[in-house]
């Protein structure tokens, strides 16, 4: 009977230990995950606490999902720095140092880096139509290795952001679209186009590379444009303070893609929470990480868009925002 006694309180210890266990192993489990951007510095990105805001949401992400630096997780931050050539050599070392996820942004280094890895997992954000650019085969079911999140449902968003703008400042004729060649000519630069022609707008290409805005900024305070708009690009959210700062010394009310615009000193922004988008790519990664493949996890459109309006910097440019406008505003920074 004792022996019998035994045995049942040893399996019974066996079962609670199992788990246990199991626990202990992955608690010890160190996951490497290299994090790259296109154009901002890499001084913003790195340690406990980054300066950049979408980095510090990432991390805040994996942070809620029990992942720590220094005791579970190693990031390996990296960017391009707007030196788009260097793509490939950046992934390719991450690549090399064995990461188990790579996180990247933007439509051309996500197509580089599958270019690079079929078998390292990929989660994207800041893309654009992610199935007619051939980095998924659908939303549904991406297929191969590659998943992750939208930046927006489709050009129509640029046209709105113009609508928003003339709204606000109905008084204005000619402004100021500050964006590279490619921004111009794809569908979201025509939508704004178009958006500008229907509200009779005359848009000013300000053409900048994605390193350098001096030749943009300068076409503008030559041409002296009665407002400015901002596209929904990598290199501009990179250089959001460098922009910021140059409306506001010029006494330009600008219509912008993220609220860090706003947030900056900018007049109004219209687009997605980018620092939801990254603390949702931490729990793609989190699947990813504890076995989900890729090709089964359904890429996440956006469903919500807000309106921030700085009303401070309205009041430093005479401006009076109309009510109809501030009425839809999700925040409004006094």
């Amino acid at each position: 009977m004792l022996r019998t006694v035994g045995l049942i309180i040893t399996f019974a210890l066996d079962l609670l230990a199992a788990p246990l266990a199991a626990d202990a192993q992955q608690a010890g489990k160190v996951y490497r995950v290299g994090l790259v951007f296109t154009t901002a510095p890499v001084s913003e990105m790195i340690g406990p606490d980054p300066v950049h805001p979408l980095v510090r949401s990432f991390l805040d992400g994996l942070r809620a999902l029990g992942y720590v630096q220094g005791r579970n997780l190693v990031l390996e931050p990296r960017s391009a720095e707007g030196k788009f050539e260097r793509f490939r050599e950046i992934v390719e070392e991450l690549v090399s140092l064995k990461v188990d996820v790579l996180e990247v942004s933007g439509n051309p280094l996500t197509k580089r880096a599958k270019e690079v890895t079929s078998t390292v997992p990929i989660v994207m954000t800041f893309v654009n139509d992610p199935v007619t650019d051939g980095l998924v085969a659908s939303l549904a079911r991406p297929g191969g290795n590659v998943t992750g999140l939208t930046a927006t449902v489709g050009p129509e968003i640029d046209g709105k952001r113009v609508e928003l703008l003339k709204e606000t400042l109905p008084k204005i004729r000619r402004v100021a679209f500050l964006g590279t060649k490619p921004d111009w000519e794809d569908p979201f630069g025509k939508s704004t186009q178009a958006a500008a022609r229907a509200v009779r707008v005359t848009l000013l290409h300000a053409e900048h590379t994605p390193d350098d805005y001096a030749i943009a900024f300068a076409r503008i305070v030559r041409e002296r444009p009665d407002a400015l708009l901002v596209p929904n690009t990598t290199s501009n959210y990179a250089r959001r303070l460098l922009i910021v700062d140059f409306a506001t010394k010029s006494r330009l009310p600008g219509m912008y893609p993220f609220r860090d615009f706003t947030e900056a000193g900018g007049l109004m922004s219209y687009g997605l929470d980018y620092r939801d988008q990254f603390r949702r790519a931490a729990t793609y990664v989190d699947k990813i990480l504890k076995g989900a493949k890729p090709a089964d996890l359904p890429v996440e459109q956006p469903t919500k868009f807000e309106l921030v309006i700085n009303l401070k910097t309205a009041k430093a440019l005479g401006l009076k925002i109309p009510q109809s406008v501030l009425v839809r505003a999700d925040e409004v920074i006094q």
